[in-house]
């Protein structure tokens, strides 16, 4: 059962690493996140177990650490989302109801006047997940979701620029006037176009993230089984 102060210190922590205040490789002990955090040790070893089934905390030695960013990861999941992504557009092209596309054109406009990283990262993954549920299927948009929960950290890197906000917002509405005028070959057309632009830019940060963590001991790393570099379209 989760208490309320396991809730929190999962809430805070998380934030904290999805927002890399805390940073990929960083060593965290119990003890210090008690400080930290003004939380006893039962509710802090809760949240890091749990944020360990997302990935987010592993076990190093006989303390945590933040889990390494792996780029292999990065772009295996974003293979996988792209896949489920186009699947999922194409039968909502042919599955929304006219009142649902409106109000996934809604969502996509929302907080214009709120643009902040937070609120940008928040809306785009609204954004996914709802037009994942248009396909009717609920498997699709459970794996959107959990896709975009493994890819938080990296997403957070894509929406720091009021530039990059404004560009998903305009590529979204896009996906929604496609799917509005029933075209299921050009709204899977926008979502692919979409999906590489993103990891495009998010690989090229990451890159530059890699090494500046570098010279700090941080970790950005390649695992050995990396799938063949994606190559820009």
């Amino acid at each position: 059962m989760t208490t309320g102060a396991d809730a929190t210190a999962y809430a805070h922590l998380r934030s904290a690493i999805l927002t890399l205040e805390l940073l990929p490789g960083e060593k965290l002990s119990e003890r210090g996140l008690e400080t930290v955090l003004g939380a006893s040790r039962t509710p802090i070893r809760a949240a890091l177990m749990r944020l360990a089934n997302e990935g987010l905390t592993q076990r190093a030695g006989r303390g945590w650490q933040v889990t390494p960013i792996d780029l292999a990861e990065v772009r295996a999941v974003m293979e996988y989302r792209e896949a489920l992504e186009t699947a999922a557009v194409r039968l909502a092209a042919d599955r929304a109801e006219p009142a649902e596309l409106a109000a996934l054109r809604d969502l996509a406009q929302a907080h214009r006047d709120r643009d902040d990283e937070e609120t940008g990262l928040r809306d785009g993954s609204d954004f996914h997940v709802a037009l994942a549920r248009l396909s009717r299927n609920p498997f699709l948009a459970e794996g959107m979701s959990g896709a975009l929960t493994r890819l938080g950290r990296t997403r957070w890197l894509e929406v720091r620029t009021p530039r990059s906000r404004a560009q998903a917002r305009d590529e979204h509405l896009a996906v929604v006037d496609a799917l509005v005028a029933q075209n299921a070959d050009l709204a899977a057309e926008l979502v692919v176009s979409h999906c590489h632009g993103t990891r495009d830019r998010l690989l090229a940060r990451l890159g530059d993230e890699r090494r500046r963590l570098r010279g700090r001991g941080l970790a950005i790393i390649e695992s050995s089984t990396a799938p063949p570099p994606l190559r820009a379209v």
